[in-house]
């Protein structure tokens, strides 16, 4: 057929559309009251994503007993200090383990206007739940017939009297059943086991489930008020280093701060050494926080700087935490006693690759170095904010190129790769790096690896150091003085 006129046709785009590499997504491991919850059995270990503080709150319930509830520091301090978000939550606090629950014997309460409050936290409503009638002869009331179950805003149960029921008038209620055990929670639920018959992953083996299941990878892990446990932060390292076998991230853990432990600055280098805690996928933090009454692990309140931080630049990790304003009142030991950091101590601190805080003009971030510092002298490797740089670039490449495994593997492809790369890598210079670029070279790609079906690239990227010590030289000028002074 004869055409006549001006024709436009579309050529697909040559260069691939990047994909974030979410470097600073936290997935957090811990316990929730999942009493309050609505299903509370659906939550155990398994990857909960909240966009907000306010929908894990929903998901997961919420307590300011932090020292048993630790999912919910994070909670606050994504709710309170640094609104940010999403978050991956896992809860490890298991209603059908029976280290997880406790009896709770037959109690009186009073039912007056047709509500009985039940002040046992961490109450569960399961079939374990018992109410009946005070009587002589006590009657076993219905769920759903003669009562229904709530929690108040304190966490409370509440059982209320349907309106018609046959007890609808009684005036007291004996209630029993179970309720939740968080200090039936050990570092050893925590870590995690993988069941070798069914293939069932608890506590830190669920992180391999977030991108599977969330599309999600996976930034920041922590578990505050577990991660001081050697077993616990060294796992979470292990974790951090190679996520679905290709993904990095980085670990937050917690110096020990009990009794004999890392309780004066002098000690840190000791516990941190002790510990294990020498990874370049970890950021080891001490001491702990306080706002107002309440105390937060560092790592609670860490994780979420990061987080705002990276969301407030484009979402990428190339600004480093250290140095900026916290939103907490103090710092402080696992049991409430008061750490006063001056300058010189804090910077000690720095030096034996541990993150801190001072309070200069308000409480501030202080530290760079990873784990690994000082015994690796690696760029790349000692700096958080660039350890960040390169997991980041790495999980962004893996998810903008996927799609392109199994084409073919002709000089197209490769083009294609090369020039994307190089245009999406330029956009980040100077701001956000020094620069970066991506080659292709014949001698990384022999005929064998051709023919295996590999293909290597090799990229070059300059993330920027932190200013960590901007030194002035100040010198008495005598012949500005004299001029100054000398007459005329």
């Amino acid at each position: 057929m004869s055409k006549h006129g001006v024709f436009i046709q579309e050529e697909a785009t040559a260069l691939a559309v990047p994909m974030t590499g979410n470097s600073s997504v936290q997935v957090v491991i811990g316990t929730a009251p999942i009493n309050l919850a609505e299903n509370p059995n659906e939550l155990v270990n398994q990857p909960i994503l909240a966009q907000s503080a306010t929908e894990a709150k929903k998901l997961l319930g919420f307590s300011d007993d932090f020292a048993n509830y630790t999912l919910c520091q994070t909670m606050y301090a994504t709710g309170n200090i640094f609104p940010v978000g999403p978050v991956v939550y896992i809860n490890v606090l298991d209603p059908s383990n029976a280290n997880h629950v406790t009896a709770v014997a037959a109690a009186t309460y009073s039912a007056e206007e047709k509500q009985a409050v039940v002040n046992v936290k961490g109450m569960l409503n399961d079939a374990n739940l018992l109410v009946k009638t005070t009587a002589e002869t006590p009657v076993t009331l219905v769920k759903g017939t003669d009562y229904t179950v709530s929690y108040n805003n304190d966490g409370d149960m509440v059982i209320t009297l349907i309106a018609g029921s046959t007890y609808a008038s009684v005036t007291e209620l004996s209630v029993a059943g179970k309720k939740l055990n968080p200090a039936g929670v050990t570092a050893s639920d925590i870590v995690g086991t993988v069941n070798a018959t069914t293939g069932a992953e608890t506590g830190c083996e669920v992180i391999r489930q977030v991108y599977p299941k969330l599309g999600i990878v996976p930034g920041l892990l922590l578990a505050p008020g577990w991660s001081q446990n050697p077993t616990v932060g060294i796992a979470l390292a292990a974790k951090a280093a190679l996520i679905n076998g290709v993904f990095k991230a980085m670990a937050l853990v917690d110096l020990d701060t009990g009794s004999g432990k890392a309780r004066k600055y002098t000690d840190v280098n000791t516990v941190k050494q002790s510990s294990g805690f020498t990874s370049k996928f970890m950021e080891v933090l001490w001491p702990l926080y306080k706002v107002g009454d309440y105390i937060l692990a560092k790592s609670a309140v860490d994780a979420a700087l990061a987080a705002y931080t990276d969301a407030n630049n484009d979402d990428v990790p190339s600004v480093s935490p250290s140095n900026k304003l916290l939103g907490v009142t103090g710092l402080c030991l696992a049991d409430g006693t008061e750490v006063l950091l001056d300058q010189d101590q804090a910077s000690t601190v720095n030096s034996y690759g541990v993150v801190t805080a001072i309070n200069l003009n308000g409480w501030r971030n202080w530290g760079n170095y990873t784990g690994a510092y000082p015994g690796s002298t690696d760029a790349k490797d000692i700096w958080i904010a660039v350890r960040r740089m390169f997991n980041w670039q790495g999980n962004t490449f893996i998810q903008t190129y996927f799609d392109r495994v199994d084409d073919p593997m002709n000089y197209r492809l490769i083009e294609a790769i090369v020039d994307s790369e190089n245009i999406r890598c330029a956009a980040y210079a100077p701001d956000k790096w020094a620069g970066a670029r991506i080659e292709y070279l014949a001698e990384d790609n022999p005929t064998t690896d051709i023919l295996a079906g590999k293909i290597t690239f090799r990229q070059h990227i300059a993330p920027y150091t932190p200013a960590q010590e901007i030194e002035n030289i100040l010198s008495y000028d005598t012949d500005m003085l004299a001029e100054a002074l000398g007459g005329e």
